[in-house]
């Protein structure tokens, strides 16, 4: 059969012509496209060649065809940065003259503080302390009351801008000598004196070794740690005395540690955050559970006898910053810009 005999060949049961192509017995019917789709494929050109007249589209030994409308990608992220930067502004103003303790007391300002430094915490600080700053082994979990340099929103904002062991002027730096690797101390000593520290949070597991352990200990480890093994601040050395490990507080980890020392560094975050950004995140780290002193303080009106409705010796209470009156709306306009921005 000839190839125009077979284009012109009329399937017998349909009815329609073949286009002459024959798989196994099984011929291809030459169907036309349907009509609705041929009118949408038009329509799809015709849009193109619009969208290629009124946008950047065509390449170009320059950069490419700016288009009738002048729009731009770069240009459209740059208007709405600035409409995220005039309603923050609104509140920004305040912030930056605000002391921390005014932020704290003030409910408008610790709700912006908070929304911030949680988008903040979640961009810079997850990644090692966890999304919900519980930490993981050799980064420290935020939300206990364990504070190797302090917890106060002004400690912890100095740790943030300046870093731990960060190389920066600033830093805040800790030295533990590596009793072991620079033979400081014997196997043997180093042995006791990790069984001893055991004892400080109840976990010794032999006895009768302790005299040599605590001996050594206040020999080599007291100036830092302290006679009770309870740390101190002003060296940033951990407490020995509770069940809070940074590293892990088996025998196996606690040797090592004593054997090769511990030099974990956090960043400084001056040249990557703006000032403002750093003391929202100072705020949020400090309510994340384990923050010291600070309080959100909210006077509580209850009527007295005898005036005009209000209690003039009304305590302060501390609320959640989503039970404070206004706070939700602040937070959900800066969750609204914070979502502008990553769309």
């Amino acid at each position: 059969m000839s190839d125009e005999q077979r284009k012109k060949e009329i399937d017998e049961v349909t009815g329609v012509e073949t286009t002459g192509h024959e798989w196994d017995g099984l011929k291809e019917l030459n169907n036309p496209a349907p009509r609705w789709w041929l009118w949408v494929f038009y329509i799809c050109i015709i849009w193109s060649i619009g969208y290629w007249v009124v946008y950047p589209s065509w390449p170009t030994l320059s950069g490419n065809t700016a288009g009738r409308f002048g729009w731009s990608s770069a240009q459209k992220l740059k208007e709405e940065q600035a409409k995220i930067a005039d309603r923050q502004k609104v509140y920004l103003d305040r912030f930056e003259k605000a002391s921390f303790d005014e932020i704290m007391n003030d409910e408008e300002l610790y709700a912006f503080a908070m929304a911030g430094g949680a988008a903040a915490f979640k961009d810079n600080c997850a990644t090692c302390h966890g999304s919900g700053g519980s930490g993981a082994k050799g980064y420290p979990n935020l939300n206990d009351d364990d504070w190797l340099w302090g917890g106060s929103i002004e400690d912890i904002y100095q740790t943030i801008m300046y870093g731990i062991r960060s190389g920066h002027d600033e830093e805040r730096v800790s030295a533990m000598p590596a009793f072991g690797k620079d033979e400081l101390l014997t196997r043997d000593e180093i042995a006791a004196v990790t069984n001893y520290v055991m004892s400080l949070s109840g976990e010794a597991e032999d006895e009768a070794g302790l005299g040599q352990g605590r001996t050594i200990f206040q020999d080599n480890c007291a100036s830092c740690h302290g006679e009770n093994g309870q740390g101190g601040r002003d060296f940033g050395a951990p407490n020995l005395s509770d069940d809070i490990w940074l590293y892990g507080g088996d025998r196996e980890t606690i040797y090592e540690t004593v054997y090769n020392a511990r030099a974990g560094v956090m960043p400084t975050w001056e040249a990557r955050l703006d000032n403002n950004t750093i003391r929202q995140l100072a705020v949020y780290v400090h309510q994340l559970g384990g923050g010291e002193e600070e309080t959100v303080n909210v006077e509580q009106q209850q009527p007295d006898a005898g005036t005009d409705g209000v209690d003039t010796n009304a305590e302060p209470v501390e609320q959640p910053v989503d039970a404070i009156p206004g706070a939700a709306d602040v937070i959900d306009a800066v969750n609204d810009s914070i979502q502008e921005t990553q769309e």
